[in-house]
């Protein structure tokens, strides 16, 4: 039986191994597996082939797409990079009521008078007027040593809402008085109101120059929108109505003028793009007048659409005038005569004394100067303070900054605008220096955060707020085409190699030992605090900024890069540019 079994064991392994296959159905079913088999490997490869193909287009669309947008849209050099954190201007506390309060001022300090809103895009005022010099009339309008005046400044300003100056010209003395009322149906920013007070000196005036004044105040729209003169004959026994507009950002607004003296008015509308040079318009009006009538005065009459109108006051010595601004006026509660009245005559005399009162009430209570100085001293110093905060500004626009000195065989200029920014700041100098400056705006803030610490934090917020990735801030701000017409183009641009001393960290160090010695509420304790928080990274990131790149050779010291080494003329060089 063993037998068999081993036999039949042995049978079957030859058998399976030496006898070749002869059944039909096997041999079918063997080859349609292997033919599967291929057909599936061929199919998956070619699944593979399609799909890798396809990832392999998708990439190169991609670095196809990269390269033409790098070309059609280069990426920002690093000079012109934010710093990336939060703005500072953005808290909470520089919106809402403070950012209101502060919309409307003398904003526009290289004018004798010019009034404009904290808004790129702004509607704005100024005062031009005829003097005399070396025999001759010339208009004032800009701030310029060539003018002569014997004097011009506001001896009292409050730098929000309360302004007083005198200029002197050749004999001619005008007060102007800026202020602004938050009354019932005010629309956004409030009302305003210029009383403008022209009187002679007899002593140094000759009559030959004339027995009237003759002032021009106007109005300006940055943003193109129309204005609308009150009437084609303005007579102001009949009505106040200068002139009228609109604004998305106060409504309808009104422009009124009220005398009791007796005043002759012309006007004349522009269609410009330009505002820098609004007193070359009205010269050159007024000359073709002369020309053709032999009168010095405007033509009653407007370009289509105008977006300038110039008013202008003709009186005898000696006269006043108040001229009023109120918006909102579309709206029901608008009490418009009202409105007009309390910042007129007798209304805005008393409002006008209250406010200079207060002023020499804060000078004395801040700065104790009757314990240290005499009457007269006095005098200077609250004019010293009024000419500072009267000469904050705003500005708008971009820096042009000079990349020639970064980059390696430069032979010619290569010059990249700064991103557009606004910058609300105090200047160093009416007539030849007015824009912003790093360097002085320091030692500004140590008057002005005694004065106001909410405006001058929001002065020093909108300085930080220029600071580029980097850890840099141009020294220097020519901001929009009012700030270029007053500067050599030479100045112009700035050198990312070349920085200010940062002055504004001595501000900043007295208002954190104002905070230790309690000198302040506690909204305004609560405040600074947030501020500073915010403006910690800018501040650091400024700070090793100066380290990197100003340091000098021996430790703890700082290299004045663009200085002129070349010089012997001055004791003190300026920066080369």
């Amino acid at each position: 039986m063993s037998g068999n079994v081993r036999t039949t064991a042995r049978s079957r392994v030859r058998s399976s191994s030496a006898e070749p296959e002869t059944d039909p159905l096997r041999q079918e079913t063997s080859s349609n597996y292997h033919r599967t088999k291929y057909e599936s490997n061929s199919t998956s490869n070619f699944k593979l082939f399609l799909t890798i193909t396809f990832f392999f287009i998708i990439i190169i669309f991609f670095l196809v797409h990269h390269f033409v947008t790098s070309a059609a849209q280069p990426h920002l050099p690093r000079v012109v990079t934010p710093f990336p954190a939060p703005k500072i201007m953005d808290l909470p506390q520089f919106q809402g009521e403070h950012k209101e309060s502060l919309y409307w001022g003398t904003y526009r300090p290289h004018l004798y008078l010019g009034i404009r809103a904290r808004t790129p895009q702004s509607l704005m005022a100024g005062l031009m007027w005829i003097g005399v010099k070396d025999g001759s009339n010339h208009l004032r309008h800009v701030c310029r040593q060539e003018d002569a005046l014997s004097a011009y400044g506001w001896t009292k300003h409050n730098g929000r809402d309360y302004g007083h100056q005198v200029l002197v010209d050749h004999g001619m003395i005008l007060t102007t008085e800026f202020i602004k009322s938050k009354g019932e149906g005010s629309g956004y920013g409030w009302d305003w109101a210029v009383r403008i007070d022209v009187q002679i000196d007899k002593s140094k005036w000759n009559e030959d120059f004339g027995r009237d004044a003759q002032l021009f105040f106007y109005l300006a729209d940055e943003g193109g929108n129309v204005l609308d003169a009150g009437r084609e004959n303005l007579n102001i026994r009949e009505s106040s109505l200068l002139a009228s507009g609109s604004r998305t950002d106060i409504g309808n607004w009104q422009l009124h003028l009220k005398s009791t003296d007796d005043l002759k008015l012309h006007y004349s509308g522009f269609h410009t793009p330009h505002f820098h040079n609004l007193s070359d318009l009205v010269e050159e009006n007024l000359a073709s007048q002369t020309r053709k009538h032999g009168q010095m005065q405007l033509p009653d009459s407007s370009d289509d659409s105008p977006n300038v109108l110039v008013f202008q006051i003709i009186g005898g010595f000696p006269f006043t005038t108040d001229i009023v601004f109120i918006s909102a006026t579309n709206s029901e509660s608008s009490r418009v005569e009202k409105r007009v009245n309390s910042l007129t005559g007798d209304s805005l005399s008393n409002e006008l004394k209250y406010k200079e009162q207060a002023y020499d009430e804060k000078i004395e209570k801040i700065f104790n100067l009757a314990e240290k100085v005499d009457s007269e001293s006095i005098s200077v110093g609250k004019a010293a303070v009024g000419s500072l905060l009267g000469a904050i500004g705003y500005f708008y626009g971009q820096s042009k900054i000079d990349l020639s000195r970064t980059l390696i065989h430069s032979e010619h200029a290569a010059y990249i605008s700064y991103w557009p920014a606004e910058l609300y700041t105090a200047v160093p100098c009416r007539s030849t220096f007015p824009r912003g400056f790093l360097w002085d705006e320091g030692f500004h803030q140590l008057v002005i955060w005694r004065w106001d610490i909410q405006i001058s934090l929001d002065i020093i917020g909108h300085w930080l707020d220029l600071m580029n990735i980097d850890g840099w801030i141009p020294r220097e701000q020519i901001l929009g085409a009012e700030a270029l017409s007053r500067i050599p183009e030479e100045y112009v641009p700035q050198h990312p190699t070349n920085g200010n001393p940062p002055t504004l960290f001595l501000a900043l160090n007295g208002i954190i030992n104002g905070l230790k010695n309690n000198e302040f509420n506690v909204m305004d304790r609560s405040e600074i605090s947030l501020f500073l928080e915010r403006a910690f990274g800018r501040l650091d990131a400024w700070f090793q900024w100066y380290n990197e790149t100003q340091s000098g050779e021996q430790m703890s010291s700082y290299y004045w890069r663009g200085r002129d080494n070349m010089t012997t003329l001055q004791l003190n060089p300026q920066l080369s540019q």
